[in-house]
């Protein structure tokens, strides 16, 4: 049996979609998704956290270590996270990006969540 590259691709393509499907049969629309947002600029972000996209946010206090600009070891630097769903990500992000280029942000899948307030109607 002969199967060219056009069979292959559709293929390929049939995999990611089922694969696709599936996750968001399983997770659901709404997967949760935690953000960790380290910026200089962090009173800008939680504003805009919390009045513009309304979510709640924890605020750490933590230090950063290597700066290239400084030959300080150690700066003091609110640590900010929020849960969002993956619809709202890329708004988050764009946000991010847009208040502060240089923000190191990490995000992570969350399964299961307990407890707080995790989510206000999403204005999409």
């Amino acid at each position: 049996i002969k199967l060219g590259l056009p069979v292959a691709l559709y293929s390929i393509l049939t995999y990611y979609s089922a694969s696709r499907t599936i996750d968001f049969v399983i997770e659901g629309i709404e997967q949760y998704t935690g953000v960790t947002i380290i910026s200089g600029h962090s009173e800008e972000i939680k504003e805009e956290l919390v009045l513009g996209l309304g979510r709640g946010i924890t605020v750490y206090k933590g230090e950063r270590g290597f700066m290239k600009e400084s030959y300080e070891i150690s700066q003091p630097v609110d640590i900010v996270f929020t849960v969002v769903t993956r619809m709202e990500l890329i708004r988050l992000k764009n946000l991010v990006q847009k208040i502060d280029p240089k923000a190191f942000v990490f995000t992570s899948i969350i399964k299961e969540t307990a407890g707080g307030v995790l989510k206000r109607k999403a204005r999409h």
